[in-house]
């Protein structure tokens, strides 16, 4: 299809078509249906390729910065025909959205299954690394935390249900994207998540400054889970008492890493450890 042929013109910031994009800071605090804004350009390619596969994420609309479509003609190809591609001048954009829309790039996605812990451990292959985070209400720490799982690859992530959502707008957009390529699952209890890890296979490590062994020293194993806490609080006493835990070395003086940085170094170190980087 023709890409101009594609292109639905919006002048009027009222328009029922785009309402779903209306204020969306609000509506990011208060998703519905599993809805979600995805913002800018390497976002929007990873929720295209999501829709094409089809599974956990649907596309549902486009809205750009009518003057960003050409350049965007690749991605734009890559959605689903069905869905819609919306366009708009910054002056009527702003006004939908509610600020200066710098980037002009926003898709409303939507997750459509939320598959449980079970189903995706038993997805996994035999030799796997996955992240399970427990506590997490910091939108640019999940974000980090994802985008790091990505680039040492990691099978998976798994978040205990007080974890902020990955979905969120700015979360997604710290994460690149990589919370809609990398399977996870925001659910349950850390004792949940701590039992399912187990009857799985894993051996578990806990993240913590107090940990008993240097995180460099952990030993490779074909089923490992790195555990990471909140910031400042860390794990909490009843985690760490029920797995193995491991420390980064740090200069003395600073109490700790964030829960991002922390997580990227101990990935590394993990998935050095199994020699898959």
């Amino acid at each position: 299809m023709n890409l101009n042929d594609r292109l639905i013109r919006i002048s009027d910031r009222d328009d029922p078509r785009i309402a779903a994009f209306g204020d969306i800071r609000e509506r990011d605090l208060r998703r519905a249906q599993g809805q979600f804004i995805a913002e800018g350009t390497v976002v929007l390619r990873l929720l295209a390729d999501a829709a094409r596969r089809g599974g956990d994420f649907e596309a549902e609309a486009v809205f750009l910065l009518e003057n960003r479509a050409a350049g965007l003609s690749d991605i734009i190809g890559a959605f689903p025909a069905e869905t819609p591609i919306y366009v708009a001048d910054r002056a009527v954009m702003n006004a939908v959205v509610g600020f200066d829309i710098h980037r002009g790039v926003l898709a409303l996605g939507r997750r459509a299954s939320e598959p449980r812990i079970e189903d995706r451990l038993a997805g996994l292959p035999r030799d796997a690394l996955v992240v399970a985070a427990i506590g997490i209400a910091n939108h640019d720490n999940i974000g980090a935390i994802f985008r790091n799982a990505a680039a040492f690859g990691a099978d998976a992530v798994f978040l205990d249900e007080t974890c902020c959502d990955p979905l969120y707008r700015k979360a997604l957009r710290v994460s690149v994207g990589a919370a809609l390529k990398l399977p996870y699952v925001k659910s349950g209890t850390a004792a949940d998540l701590i039992s399912a890890l187990i009857a799985s296979g894993f051996d578990i490590w806990g993240l913590s400054p107090s940990g008993n062994i240097d995180i460099r020293d952990i030993p490779a194993a074909p089923r490992m889970a790195l555990l990471t806490g909140t910031e400042g609080e860390g794990l909490p006493p009843q985690v760490l008492d029920a797995v193995r835990t491991a420390r980064i070395p740090q200069a003395p003086g600073l109490d700790s890493l964030n829960a991002g940085v922390a997580t990227g170094i101990a990935l590394f170190a993990v998935a050095s450890a199994m020699r898959r980087i």
